[in-house]
């Protein structure tokens, strides 16, 4: 059985904070490799019965217990290689979406050794691969541990940096919002673990990607280029080869768009 599905949470307030959830099942996988690229959400990943090791490989051993892993917002290329069987559940949260729910964790770096959910919890949600029961089974246990993060300089920073009707650099963006530049790029390394010159440029990547692969794929880099802030096509190839190790044609002719969302890797 393969599976791979993408599914939106169904909770008003859920909505706010997790752009989607995804499911990907294949018993019959020996060993997979692939690459994902820089992205600004962060993700839960919780594998039914796996081993991770230090070189970020997952190995399937039937007599494990689930494993948990938090998943910071990358600003390199990431290699995964998966040997074995995979059973996983995926939520993809947005820019600090996961502080509303979990407290205490130090969200800028990969979390191995902490458990997200309850042994109860996750046995419900390895138990029906349907995606209307995991839907309403996520939303009911994120929403029982909702709670208000109350960053707001970071929250009206994001909101800014996604608005596509102007660019601002980071020291146009700091003086807008009213704080220091150092002080503005302390806040997104203690809460992101990015700076915000990082950040913005992920997002412009993301969503030029996202234009090309979701929204309109026939028009050419350089119409993308200038609607995303970039300054020309040379910028953009530029920024492309930086993020991925690959020019933009390249990049998604390797590619390999799964679900109906944002999920683009290299399959190895």
């Amino acid at each position: 059985m393969r599976i791979f599905e993408t599914f939106k949470p169904k909770n008003e307030i859920i909505k706010q904070f997790v752009q989607y959830y995804y499911i990907e099942i294949d018993d019959e996988n020996i060993a997979r490799e692939f690459t994902c690229f820089p992205h600004y959400n962060t993700a839960i990943s919780l594998y039914k019965s796996h081993k991770r090791y230090e070189d970020a490989s997952v190995e399937f051993q039937p007599d494990l217990l689930p494993l948990q892993i938090f998943t910071p917002i990358r600003k390199d290329v990431f290699n995964v290689k998966q040997i074995g069987e995979i059973y996983r559940i995926v939520i993809i949260f947005n820019p600090l979406g996961i502080q509303n729910f979990f407290k205490g964790l130090d969200f800028t770096d990969f979390i191995t050794d902490f458990d997200f959910f309850s042994k109860n919890e996750i046995n419900q949600l390895f138990k029906n691969p349907d995606v209307e029961i995991l839907t309403e089974l996520l939303d009911s246990f994120l929403f029982k541990n909702f709670h208000t993060n109350e960053n707001k300089i970071v929250k009206n920073a994001i909101f800014k940096i996604f608005d596509d009707s102007q660019f601002l650099n980071v020291f146009e963006l700091s003086k807008n919002i009213q704080v220091s530049r150092r002080h503005l790029n302390r806040l997104f390394n203690e809460n992101l673990g990015v700076s915000v010159k990082n950040f913005q440029e992920i997002v412009r990547f993301r969503n030029a990607l996202s234009h090309k692969i979701n929204q309109k794929p026939f028009d050419n880099f350089t119409e993308i280029s200038y609607k995303y802030n970039y300054s020309d096509q040379s910028h953009l190839n530029k920024v492309f080869t930086k993020l991925t190790h690959n020019s933009p044609g390249n990049f998604l002719k390797k590619g390999t768009h799964l679900g109906s969302e944002d999920t683009f890797w290299h399959l190895k």
